[in-house]
């Protein structure tokens, strides 16, 4: 893997907006971006030189459970090993930061075609379905 800089916690609302247009189009509203990137409890974002190319970010509670949102890498640079270093960096904070000798739930939602990335970590889904909805702030 070429040499790429890894950050974490400092990735920005611009940064995370950038990287999202880049996969999935349309980004979500900039206060709210800059408002999850602070609620956030771990963000880890890869470098090179000065332009973002991939990102991952957790939220949870410190304690029983962690969820892992927005895993995304610029198609460009797919397949070389940055979604692997996203997940490796996740789950060191996790194995750091949590009670040792417990066992702790952590949580994804991911695109069926990307199923296999995530059982090389040891991931695997259950009968549960995702519910969700879109809430209107006023």
């Amino acid at each position: 893997m070429t040499k790429y800089t890894v950050k974490h916690n400092e990735l920005n609302a611009q940064e995370f907006i950038s990287l999202w247009e880049s996969v999935w189009g349309e980004p979500p509203n900039y206060e709210q971006v800059k408002l999850a990137m602070e609620h956030t409890l771990f963000r880890v974002s890869v470098f090179d030189g000065n332009k973002v190319i991939a990102m991952a970010r957790m939220i949870g509670d410190l304690g029983m459970d962690y969820y892992i949102k927005d895993v995304v890498v610029r198609p460009e640079y797919q397949k070389k090993g940055l979604g692997r270093l996203l997940m490796q960096e996740l789950m060191k904070f996790i194995k750091k930061n949590g009670i040792a000798g417990t066992n702790i739930f952590v949580e994804l939602c991911a695109e069926p075609d990307k199923i296999p990335f995530y059982e090389k970590f040891g991931f695997n889904s259950d009968e549960g379905e995702r519910l969700k909805m879109m809430c209107h702030a006023e």
